[in-house]
């Protein structure tokens, strides 16, 4: 696989279906996530979605206005699925908190695993780019506020020191698994968050 998008092969805009606007959507995710953002230009993003340039400015205005619309759609659709998937895990709140790193097991295993889209634009954008730390900001409060409601059950007399420990763990194991690409890490992350969870 090519690490240059703009001659990556041709992809089939029917992979991305539905109207202009949702097609950009797909095809900049897609491309972001495989290539990285800087590396993927606009003129890869129209072709892949089928579109022209002057749609991509009408629909978002920039690139950079881009950029945030994804990062925005990945963040929401990540949380629904994460939120979802440790409300169905059994047990108690230690329980959950432990054997979440199992639901994350099964985003590590996907093949189309890039890591965090988040993680991945700071990493890739200046340090100081705010818009972009304050959009990362916002999805991580978010996961943080579902980790920390469990984390009043579990801990009750430090949730928030808790939840912050349990989120250096999934952090770490995230940025583990997209460098080794190993689902495992996780497994390693679980055994990590049952020892802090026994001394809690």
């Amino acid at each position: 696989m090519s690490a240059d998008p703009s001659s990556a092969p041709a992809i089939n805009i029917a992979r991305y279906p539905g109207a202009a606007r949702e097609r950009l959507l797909l095809a900049a995710s897609d491309l972001f996530c495989r290539y990285g953002i800087n590396a993927t230009g606009v003129d890869a993003i129209v072709a892949a979605a089928g579109t022209a340039k002057t749609t991509l400015y009408k629909a978002f205005g920039s690139k950079e206005g881009l950029v945030e619309a994804v990062l925005e759609r990945e963040g929401s659709t990540w949380r629904d699925w994460f939120s979802e998937e440790v409300d169905a895990l059994p047990g108690d709140a230690r329980d959950k908190l432990e054997h979440l790193f199992d639901v994350l097991k099964k985003w590590f295993a996907e093949e189309h695993f890039y890591g965090c889209p988040f993680i991945n634009a700071v990493g890739e954008h200046d340090k100081e780019n705010d818009r972009l730390r304050l959009l990362t900001l916002k999805h991580k409060k978010i996961v943080l506020d579902k980790i920390t409601e469990l984390a009043r059950e579990a801990r009750p007399d430090d949730p928030e020191g808790l939840t912050h420990e349990l989120n250096l763990l999934i952090d770490g194991a995230i940025v583990a698994a997209l460098i080794t690409r190993d689902p495992d890490v996780a497994v390693h992350g679980r055994n990590a968050a049952a020892r802090l969870l026994a001394d809690s």
